[in-house]
């Protein structure tokens, strides 16, 4: 979203401080959660002035808002291994390296946060949908080239189902993101899920 600098009068802004506010409101998003983070605890961590953030932002929806629409995105190219399963195998792994480390972390707060600001779901669910329409373009219009999957093939559920895999072993069932389950997902679920809106058979595990 691109924001006037200095226009009119008063001081210019300072897009280090800005910048400086908006990470202290994500931090805080997930360290104490959306409901218990404050404007005034964000004006805290950022030593910055009450009347500073309130000048710039009006409420703290508008602020976490913001904050995601500038987060420079993750690098998170699917690899280009020569096959179907194992691009799949190295996507995954990429997924669940990013949603054990920070990014995870406030993946899980933003979500959490959407259930209680319309406004910020709406901007996650558009960022979503970004998501899985990048990927599935890059990773399957490669496997269509290679012949790995037919033109009409409908790449559908396919990262709904990878990560709501992952985040339930992270969040729920706490059990191990190891080879073992990337494997499992890859050759037992997503494989299976293409091959089967393709109408082809599953490629086998190599």
């Amino acid at each position: 979203m691109n924001i006037p600098c200095g226009a009119g009068r008063g001081r210019p802004r300072d897009d280090a401080r800005e910048q400086a506010i908006l990470d202290a409101a994500l931090q805080l998003l997930v360290e104490v959660g959306y409901e218990r983070m404050s404007m005034v605890a964000v004006a805290n961590l950022a030593r910055a002035s009450k009347a500073t953030i309130y000048r710039r932002w009006s409420s703290k929806d508008e602020m976490v808002i913001e904050a995601l629409r500038r987060r420079a995105p993750v690098d998170n190219i699917p690899a280009d291994t020569g096959s179907l399963r194992d691009d799949l195998v190295a996507q995954v792994r990429l997924m669940i390296e990013a949603a054990s480390g920070p990014e995870g972390a406030l993946l899980v707060g933003v979500l959490r946060a959407a259930s209680e600001s319309p406004q910020l779901a709406e901007v996650i669910q558009t960022n979503m949908r970004q998501h899985k329409a990048e990927m599935c373009c890059c990773l399957l219009e490669r496997a269509v080239k290679r012949g790995d999957l037919p033109e009409s093939a409908d790449p559908g559920p396919l990262v709904e189902v990878i990560v709501s895999m992952i985040f339930m072993r992270l969040l729920v069932t706490g059990e191990a993101l190891d080879d073992a389950f990337v494997h499992h997902l890859v050759d037992e679920l997503a494989l299976p899920l293409l091959a089967g809106r393709a109408g082809i058979p599953a490629e086998p595990a190599s």
